[in-house]
């Protein structure tokens, strides 16, 4: 999970590496739409900063985001004061409302331990959905796609300030442990570091198959996209109750 430090720069981080925020909302959007004509409405899980929410904000009528984290959660709501960002875990949460499209990007859904909690995530994505509703996974590496001992490095200059951040990730168990560090260098406060550890599971292609089917949803998984990740989309087959 990203603190407080990590939220005032991560998304100006990853924009300087090339993350196209703005595409990949349009790309959802297309592939939500090529399912389910009339959606109209969304909800971004593990929103962070809002960037993704930002622009999908353009392609729905209404859009709403969760997030774990209340640094990212506080980011969002300062750069969206119109759009509501729950605090919340995925695995768990309960709204009270239906959204014709669920999204988890960059990654975020790899923050689960393991195929109990997976499973878990999915039911609650599926139970709040409208009928015929969609859900879009942008998910972390599979095990025989992770790079072990991948190194990583971006900068960026902005608003006064030069970041840079370095990471290197390792294969842990069913997982990847990845350790950033970050330099922030401006002025008047002249440098500072910090860093922080992500323990991001490897989850197989057909467990994250099998969480869709078991919540009751189709499940389409698309190579290439995100980065080399990949997307899984899927609908949903079966009411469920909110």
């Amino acid at each position: 999970m990203y603190g407080a430090d990590a939220s005032e720069i991560y998304e100006l981080l990853h924009q300087g590496k090339g993350k196209d925020y703005v595409g990949e909302a349009e790309e959802i959007a297309g592939r939500v739409r090529a399912l389910l004509p009339d959606a109209d409405s969304l909800l971004d899980v593990a929103c962070g900063t809002g960037a993704h929410l930002q622009h999908f904000r353009r392609e729905f009528a209404r859009v709403e985001g969760l997030e774990i984290s209340e640094p990212m959660a506080a980011a969002a709501r300062r750069r969206l004061p119109e759009v509501t960002v729950h605090s919340g875990d995925m695995r768990d949460f309960a709204l009270g409302s239906g959204f014709s499209a669920i999204t988890c990007m960059f990654g975020s859904i790899g923050y689960l331990a393991d195929t109990a909690e997976l499973n878990a995530a999915l039911g609650r994505f599926a139970r709040h959905l409208l009928p015929g509703g969609v859900v879009a996974i942008d998910p972390w590496w599979f095990p025989d796609t992770f790079l072990d001992g991948y190194v990583s490095s971006g900068t960026a200059t902005a608003e006064g300030r030069t970041l840079a951040r370095v990471s290197h990730a390792v294969r842990a168990g069913n997982a990847s442990k990845m350790e950033v560090h970050y330099l922030v260098a401006d002025a008047e406060s002249g440098v500072r570091h910090f860093g922080e550890t992500h323990l991001i599971t490897l989850f197989t292609r057909e467990q994250y198959e099998a969480a869709f089917t078991a919540a009751g949803l189709t499940v389409e998984y698309t190579e290439g996209l995100h980065g080399g990740r990949g997307l899984f989309t899927g609908a949903l087959t079966q009411p469920r109750v909110a």
